[in-house]
């Protein structure tokens, strides 16, 4: 049975004026040929080419010259290890060795896809029936690199979306590591990724069963100073240290709007990007709230899932996910406890949908596969597209399926509400699917959506097309219901 979909014309494109100052260090011997050639020039050429600098670049970053301090700090083992006394050097000095260590990056350049929405915490001065919303998407640039940006709207009575104004610069966050990790944890996660434990074990024997993250790095920062080591214990190594830089918090500014705001790869787990989060606005059972998302960081050769913790989208607490359940991509928490528990969908095996109930947000193991591919357009593989949605008849679930020639489209599945792994029943046709202006992308053939809304009783459907873009869709909550309960 179809069911109307009403495409909204809105259109979020890339925008390759979106640049961040991201650090970049060219080795170790060039910037130290680097930093020679600047320590020969006085300081008035100094001042003179830093102030040309800055007349380029102040005006597109917000506090450049506190970026540069920075990434000089970054390479203060280097400037000292060539004898020179970092703290004599002057402040202009140090600016602009730190200016060589910055390089623009275009955040949004090649895509502006997979978006995922909530509604705002804050609805207040609002006409009957708007909506207050944010909608945060994959942005990905030169070498698809992908991270986290947001923007700001409101839904009116009738669903059209007036989406604020986007801020000039970019804000990237202040890191923070975690301050103590529990060994047997820690071991625990390694084990999943598959670290070898004769590598491991030398490392971590020397820690207490809580231990610090700069105890731990300068540990591994001594042992990959052998030069006889071996290309495996490397690699073992560098995926400890890997691990412990996947818990951090993020703190923004608050003189920063909220389309300022970019979750960029930070930590090395995710050097190559940040992809697909799935936000959530999760309700405890005390009724207090925050917003949840999962999403998976990659380095180039491991994925990793992680969890992003918010309640007003200036701090942010993230946090890997760990045990057999999170493993592979596509997790999506449901928005409250069920039977005193969380919940998740995930796919581990790549093919089916799963559930899965833990007692803690960042444990999650005995996965139940809940759903397989049934029709053509999903034989590939099916999962979802965020969070379930509740409503009275049961747990909504927006799925994509992929079928041949690899076309994704989306589909929808109902759930009971006290045992969701009952399927109660499932479009036997798209949803959505690619239209023929959808088709042509970096992705073609693609429609795709990492969560959404239900808003004056109609589906608030945000999707990417072909991973270049970003739309939404509208559809009536009954007729969608009514649809899948019929086909069963």
């Amino acid at each position: 049975m179809r069911v109307a979909v009403t495409r909204k014309n809105v259109k979020f494109t890339p925008d390759s004026s979106r640049v961040v100052a991201r650090y970049f260090m060219n080795g170790e011997q060039r910037t130290r040929e680097l930093v020679s050639r600047i320590m020969v020039l006085d300081e008035m050429q100094v001042i003179h080419t830093l102030e040309q600098i800055l007349r380029e670049f102040a005006r597109r970053h917000r506090n450049i010259s506190r970026i540069f301090f920075k990434h000089c700090e970054n390479i203060r083992r280097i400037i000292e290890g060539m004898q020179i006394n970092y703290d004599g050097l002057s402040d202009e000095r140090k600016m602009l060795i730190g200016s060589y260590c910055t390089m623009e990056y275009a955040i949004e350049s090649a895509a502006f896809f997979n978006p995922s929405i909530v509604e705002d915490f804050d609805q207040s001065n609002l006409e009957k029936e708007e909506k207050r919303i944010i909608i945060s998407f994959r942005a990905t640039g030169e070498g698809h690199i992908s991270s986290i940006v947001f923007r700001r709207g409101i839904l009116d009575v009738n669903s059209d979306l007036q989406v604020m104004k986007v801020g000039d610069n970019i804000d990237k966050a202040e890191i923070v590591h975690k301050t103590l990790y529990n060994k047997n944890r820690f071991v625990m996660k390694l084990a999943e990724m598959h670290t070898p434990d004769k590598y491991s074990v030398s490392i971590l024997k020397e820690l207490p069963e809580e231990f610090g993250y700069h105890v731990l790095k300068n540990l591994i920062i001594k042992a990959l100073d052998d030069e006889s080591i071996s290309q495996d214990k490397k690699t073992a190594l560098e995926e400890i240290i890997w691990l412990a830089d996947s818990f951090y918090d993020l703190q923004f500014k608050h003189d920063s709007d909220i389309t300022e705001r970019v979750i960029f790869p930070i930590s090395e787990s995710e050097s190559r990007g940040i992809e697909d989060a799935r936000f959530v606005r999760f309700v405890d059972d005390d009724k207090s709230e925050q917003i949840i998302a999962t999403y998976t960081a990659y380095n180039g050769h491991t994925i990793l899932p992680k969890l992003i913790i918010t309640d007003d989208f200036y701090s942010f607490r993230v946090m890997p996910l760990h045990g057999e359940g999170a493993q592979n991509k596509n997790l999506a928490i449901f928005p409250q406890k069920i039977n005193g528990k969380y919940a998740m969908l995930s796919r581990i095996d790549g093919v089916n949908n799963y559930l899965m109930y833990s007692d803690r947000l960042t444990e999650w193991k005995n996965p139940v596969c809940i759903q397989k591919p049934r029709y053509p357009w999903e034989f590939t593989q099916i999962g979802n597209c965020g969070s379930p949605l509740w409503t009275e008849e049961g747990w909504l679930v927006i799925t994509h399926g992929v079928g041949a020639m690899r076309r994704y489209c989306l589909g929808a599945s109902l759930f009971d509400l006290d045992n969701p792994s009952k399927e109660i029943g499932r479009l036997d046709e798209p949803l959505l699917s690619p239209r023929e202006d959808e088709r042509e992308g970096y992705v073609p053939n693609v429609v795709y959506s990492c969560g959404s809304i239900i808003h004056n009783n109609s589906l608030i459907l945000p999707y990417a097309v072909s991973d270049y873009s970003s739309t939404y869709g509208v559809v009536d909550m009954a007729e969608l219901i009514d649809a899948v309960r019929k086909s069963k």
